[in-house]
């Protein structure tokens, strides 16, 4: 092992898991990531790492069939085009997944003959899973948007296919016992409860909380601008610091610009953050609950509490009312159902 770490291992990243486990990869630019499985240092670690960064190696999938006219060279120009890399990297990474998924079949299929039977029959081979099905023609749309407006096709085949409409599982509402709960397992002072109290008194996203810190409380206020769309379509959130919040934030210190560290002392990234989440809710016995329920929570509450439409908006940073009008509609709905029953003599 000690001649091996003299080695230098060009292109070579690792990083930690939810469990703690090491992951490590060659990263070559323009080639897919490779994961190393062996041991380090071994013979077998040396051999793995070794065909991931030779010159032999395999080009990326598809990468010949890029001819023009094809639908992976249109993929290409739109993974180039200014309209793509405006989007905010999590939009990016789901459209490409998309597409290139779609691009395992079909790469070296005449874009000019595409139509929208095509189209559904693309959507539909993922009717295993009808959230993929729909992601796939949500990406389609957005790739034929752009490239009809860009001239480097003439007709969009995706206009008349509809999305498969079927039942989704919401994320579920934290209710105000499971909030207690959550507080009893993870006390003033930790970061699971700094965790909550954040994205509670914020409504903000699992993006969004882990980039709060000290610079955006100013004036007993806390602005921040939220992390979805924020490249496109920014908003900026600027509501009073809630007392409960102020205490969590001075009982749990970090000393770094941002309230919620790693152990190694860096910021969470989004999916780090929601895999944390995950954790503190599942030793809390809350295996049901996530870090979105409570952005669900809050506006819940407000809305039973009698808050308006636009109070909600202003708050969560909505931007349609009939994305907040549910959570009035519902409450509203309960108090009616109360009175009524008030009534049964």
């Amino acid at each position: 092992m000690g001649e091996t770490m003299q080695l230098r291992f060009k292109h070579l990243v690792e990083d930690v898991d939810r469990h703690g486990n090491v992951r490590i990869y060659v990263r070559v630019p323009g080639r897919r990531k490779v994961r190393i499985r062996a041991r380090f240092g071994t013979d077998e670690f040396i051999g793995a790492y070794t065909a991931a960064v030779s010159d032999h190696v395999t080009a990326p999938r598809q990468a010949r069939q890029a001819k023009p006219g094809s639908f992976r060279h249109l993929c290409v120009l739109y993974y180039s085009s200014p309209t793509f890399k405006r989007l905010d990297p999590s939009t990016q990474a789901w459209r490409r997944r998309a597409l290139d998924s779609i691009c395992e079949k079909h790469a070296d299929k005449p874009v000019a003959l595409m139509m929208p039977r095509h189209v559904r029959k693309i959507r539909d081979e993922r009717s295993d899973m009808l959230g993929a099905a729909n992601i796939r023609l949500k990406a389609l749309r957005a790739l034929f948007a752009w490239a009809t407006e860009a001239e480097e096709c003439e007709n969009n085949p995706t206009i008349g296919v509809k999305k498969i409409c079927y039942v989704t599982n919401e994320y579920h509402t934290w209710t105000a016992e499971e909030i207690e709960r959550y507080k009893a397992r993870h006390p003033f002072g930790t970061k699971p409860r700094l965790a909550l109290d954040l994205l509670r008194f914020t409504t903000g996203r699992r993006e969004d909380a882990p980039r709060l810190g000290p610079p955006h409380i100013r004036n007993g206020r806390i602005q921040f601008r939220q992390a979805k769309n924020e490249h496109r379509n920014p908003v900026d959130i600027d509501i009073p610091l809630h007392p409960e919040l102020a205490a969590s934030i001075a009982a749990t210190p970090s000393g770094h610009l941002t309230f919620l560290v790693t152990e190694y002392g860096r910021p969470y990234t989004s999916n780090g953050f929601g895999n944390a989440m995950r954790d503190w809710c599942d030793q809390a016995n809350l295996h049901h609950c996530s870090a979105h329920g409570l952005r669900k929570a809050t506006p819940t509450q407000m809305a039973e509490n009698d808050a308006t439409p636009h109070q909600i908006m202003a708050v969560t940073g909505h931007q349609s009312l009939e994305e907040v009008e549910r959570y009035t509609r519902k409450a509203q709905r309960r108090k009616l159902a109360d009175a009524a029953m008030a009534k049964l003599k």
